[in-house]
């Protein structure tokens, strides 16, 4: 039995309908915090619309803001105000529309630095705010990890055929070579460091990957994937396989 074997899944009618769903959802795992709720953010058009869904009421007037941290899962290597930066993206859907302390948001460095450079900077903050340096499993450095899915099963910036895939001490790496431009990504260990993973997942280009991964594939990179707390899926219809959990 794997994790995704017992996952749970919720299937809706459309895209429009899982952001929906899964916007509910964060604000109540956010609100059931007490403290410091921590997010993991993920890039790409499904998580998008969820950010602009939080940037709206209800959930403008409802979330948690002013103790909620955000970092992000992975990030291009290329400078903030670039159309194909993740920090970009939630700036302009979420952040820079919320009354979001800008202590608060925790970006990947991308100026002024190698990749290797920007990676360990950002392992050190992730440290910083955790508290130590070794990750402990009875206190997860995120409550809420978002993910998407590649075609070829990548999850963050863990690619197939790259070293990071077998890092199991750093909590933040380098991937240059997989694409046109150096990624900066979290590590097995830190993306595993959550209360609760979320996978988002839309359109029908998603079915055959998710259906490989819900049957085991194992040369899947997000099939690598063993998260401390809850697993969960939320996806269209559209991009549901046949067998799923």
């Amino acid at each position: 039995m794997t994790a995704f074997s017992t996952a749970t899944v919720e299937v809706l009618a459309d895209a429009e309908a899982l952001a929906r769903r899964a916007a509910d959802w964060l604000l109540a795992a956010a609100l059931a915090k007490q403290d410091a709720f921590t997010i993991a953010l993920s890039g790409g058009s499904t998580p998008r619309r969820l950010y602009e869904l939080l940037a709206a009421p209800p959930y403008y007037d409802a979330f948690p803001w002013s103790r909620t941290h955000w970092f992000w899962g992975d990030e291009r290597f290329v400078p903030h105000d670039s159309a194909q930066s993740n920090f970009r993206m939630a700036c302009e859907t979420l952040l820079s529309r919320m009354p979001i302390p800008a202590a608060n948001v925790h970006p990947v460095p991308t100026k002024g630095l190698t990749p290797e450079e920007a990676a360990v900077e950002y392992e050190c903050t992730l440290q910083s705010f955790y508290g130590a340096t070794v990750l402990t499993p009875k206190r997860p450095l995120f409550d809420v990890v978002l993910l998407g899915l590649g075609a070829e099963g990548h999850i963050a910036s863990l690619f197939p055929g790259t070293a990071i895939l077998e890092e199991r001490r750093r909590w933040v790496a380098s991937v240059v070579g997989a694409k046109p431009e150096p990624r900066i990504s979290l590590t097995y260990p830190a993306l595993n460091s959550s209360r609760q993973v979320a996978f988002l997942a839309a359109g029908e280009s998603k079915r055959e990957v998710l259906d490989r991964l819900f049957r085991g594939d194992t040369s899947l990179p997000a099939a690598r994937l063993r998260p401390r707390g809850e697993l969960r899926f939320f996806l269209d219809r559209a991009a549901t396989p046949a067998h799923h959990p």
